[in-house]
């Protein structure tokens, strides 16, 4: 992945094959990723590269971040729960997310149609960011899977990490394991999962 930002808007995120080619998705999008930087550069934020995208943060506490795809480009904001998003401009990224954190762009001149929105979400999030404020914390609990249960029964350390991890870590799991069929298959994962959940990590690794 690449490490310095100017590389991300000449030769993408360094993340597939299609680095640094003419078919890497950001090349589809240059106009509208540049007046997006634009505006989050206007906005008084840092910018810097994580994942191998522009991000952008105030008082030390990521505000959102830039990424670009095949059919569209997104402009994803972090504790986006903290949004009021007055324009109702954010969409979820998936039927599986807790709330509207992004928006979505298929074509280069939406990004100047929509400024006025996104300064205002920019400008909320970094009030928020000054301010030390914080999502408030999701208590509910996903249902675990039988296999999870019992590997934590047998796996004190393991369940112990588990427990630890933030509600939306924990339903990354649970969504993954989920989705497999056989139990041998969910059992698998559990073992393949363990490192990461000893380091608090979700599936993705974040």
């Amino acid at each position: 992945m690449i490490d310095d930002v100017e590389d991300f808007f000449t030769k993408g995120c360094g993340r597939c094959a299609r680095f640094a080619t003419p078919d890497c998705s950001t090349r589809r999008w240059l106009e509208g990723l540049a007046e997006l930087r634009r505006i989050c550069l206007a906005a008084g934020l840092v910018e810097t590269v994580k994942w191998g995208h522009p991000c952008y943060m105030h008082a030390g506490r990521n505000i959102a971040i830039i990424g670009a795809f095949r059919g569209d480009f997104r402009l994803t904001f972090f504790n986006a729960a903290l949004l009021k998003d007055a324009a109702a401009v954010l969409e979820r990224q998936g039927t599986n997310s807790r709330h509207p954190d992004m928006i979505r762009f298929t074509d280069s001149g939406q990004v100047t149609a929509k400024e006025p929105a996104i300064r205002a979400c920019l400008g909320e999030a970094k009030g928020h960011a000054t301010a030390g404020t914080r999502p408030p914390r999701e208590t509910d609990e996903p249902d675990l899977p039988a296999e999870l249960i019992e590997a934590m029964a047998s796996d004190p350390e393991l369940a112990a990490a588990f427990r630890k991890l933030t509600p939306g870590r924990k339903r990354s799991y649970v969504l993954n394991l989920s989705a497999a069929k056989a139990p041998t298959t969910r059992a698998a994962r559990i073992a393949r999962f363990r490192a990461g959940i000893l380091a608090g990590k979700g599936v993705n690794g974040r």
